[in-house]
């Protein structure tokens, strides 16, 4: 049995690890295509560039790992039921049940292997990721800048916004000539810029843009007082940009983590102070609650000393000290009461409502927090779930070749994938329990794999059935029995 363990897991290593490198390569490429408009156009270096692409590797890893699981399985036991391999096994007496078993004990520890690898290294590496593209957003376009097309220029604090456009550049000397400046830095302020010619540089730290212009004129509208216009000439002006140049600072003091970027230790923590933050709202709304309640009950007229009212429960905060009491604590009567009274209430139903959006606030944090959690246990374990249910399916169509496992597995991730973020969606809002969020389509499938893995011995397929025709008549026969059990439901 040793050998045929080895002869299964040897046949699925190579599947698994094309299958893996294909996946990885095209979500991986589709990830960096969505990047791409924030990449192109900075001057980045190759450097950074490939930081981008590797930083991006961990994520992608999370979610094709699983998808190979389930190629790997489809492809293997359908090449052995093809080649009548597994025909021959059931002959010799070996268990269909007794090939999975080294199958299930490799995707547990690709479970494991995964659960780690979501809490040490993929936070860490979506971490790096986020800060390094926040700093490539803040860093301005290559000053390339292009003749008799309008350049657009913008400032390192992303504010001051320039659109330069030049009829002719001596590079040699960094000439410009018949130069037009559009600024459009003020609000409410529009400032045209012309120069018969100029000079361009930049500063010792490559930062700053310096325009100094010669023979030109200046153009000024305020759109709040629009009857007015300026028009100003000079000789020569220079011009400041600060923040354009052609240099990427990194950030290393942003600290700041979202909730894709922490480890399960970081979530717990989250989960357990949104969970305290919640319980000292409710604390605090139920005081305020019973003030209101204690406030409406004894009415604002209660008159100093007098021993049948009791102390009031409202706080200090809500009283107008020149209206209080000290030494009993109990509001002064005067014809301003009814005024003092409306005050109060207004305040208390403020805070009320300031409680009740912090407690919004920090119920959604902890869903999102709590949702995250379960992400990171409930995607490993996709690849047992994906190994139940990937044989059967192989043992069922054979015939189909590598066109039914591209299907099948479209199929299966797709269904699985809406689902997962479908309940990812459904648990940020708090309609459904986080948990139930993350774990209900691997529940789902998990059924499925078990009960088509407890038939596995029934299995009956042929080397002339199970291919495209089979499936096909399949789905015709289980739509069918569908419409006649829906029509015998029907009332006559």
């Amino acid at each position: 049995m040793r050998i045929l363990t080895r002869y299964l897991l040897r046949a699925h290593l190579g599947p698994f690890i094309f299958s893996l490198s294909v996946l990885t390569g095209l979500l991986l490429i589709n990830t960096v295509a969505r990047r791409f408009q924030d990449l192109a156009g900075k001057g980045l270096p190759l450097s950074v560039i490939t930081e981008v692409f590797i930083l991006s590797i961990p994520y992608t890893l999370a979610l094709t790992l699983p998808m190979s699981v389930l190629v790997a399985v489809l492809y293997v036991f359908s090449q052995l039921t093809a080649d009548n391999e597994i025909t021959a096994l059931k002959a010799s007496g070996v268990s269909l049940v007794r090939l999975l078993m080294p199958l299930l004990a490799v995707a547990a520890v690709l479970t494991g292997g995964m659960i780690w690898f979501n809490d040490k290294v993929l936070p860490e590496a979506n971490h790096r990721l986020r800060n390094l593209l926040v700093d490539i957003g803040r860093k301005s376009p290559t000053l390339e800048l292009q003749e008799q097309v309008i350049n657009e220029i913008r400032a390192g604090d992303q504010r001051s916004r320039y659109y330069l456009q030049v009829a002719k550049i001596e590079p040699i000397d960094n000439r410009l000539f018949d130069i037009v400046i559009y600024d459009l830095s003020t609000t409410g302020r529009d400032r045209t810029i012309y120069a018969d010619s100029g000079r361009m540089a930049l500063n010792a730290d490559r930062t700053d843009l310096y325009l100094t212009l010669y023979d030109g004129w200046i153009y000024q509208r305020d759109t709040r007082q629009p009857e007015r216009f300026v028009r100003m000439f000079y000789d020569e002006q220079v011009i400041r940009m600060a923040g354009v140049g052609n240099v990427l600072e990194r950030d290393s003091t942003n600290a700041y983590r979202g909730d894709r970027e922490m480890s399960v230790a970081m979530l717990a923590k989250e989960i357990a102070d949104r969970r305290k933050e919640v319980e000292d709202v409710r604390t605090q709304a139920q005081r305020y609650v019973l003030i209101a309640v204690d406030y409406a009950l004894r009415g604002p007229r209660a008159r100093a000393g007098d021993p049948i009212q009791p102390r009031p429960i409202i706080p200090a905060e809500f009283l107008d000290p020149t209206r209080f009491a000290p030494s009993t604590g109990i509001t002064v009567l005067d014809p301003a009461q009814g005024a003092a009274g409306d005050q109060i209430s207004k305040q208390l139903a403020a805070e009320l409502r300031s409680l009740k959006v912090r407690m919004e606030a920090a119920q959604i944090g902890m869903n999102r927090h709590r949702v995250e959690l379960h992400k990171k246990y409930a995607i490993p374990f996709a690849c047992i779930v994906f190994v139940l249910i990937g044989a059967p399916l192989a043992l069922r169509f054979p015939r189909g070749g590598v066109g039914m496992v591209i299907a099948f597995s479209l199929v299966i991730f797709s269904i699985y994938w809406i689902g997962l973020t479908g309940g990812e969606n459904l648990g940020d809002k708090g309609i459904i329990s986080p948990m139930a969020a993350m774990w209900a389509i691997n529940v789902v499938f998990l059924t499925l794999g078990v009960w088509a893995f407890s038939r596995l011995g029934k299995e009956a397929s042929t080397t002339r059935g199970g291919g495209w025709d089979d499936l096909f008549y399949t789905l015709r026969t289980a739509a069918a029995r569908g419409i006649a059990v829906v029509m015998r439901r029907r009332p006559a």
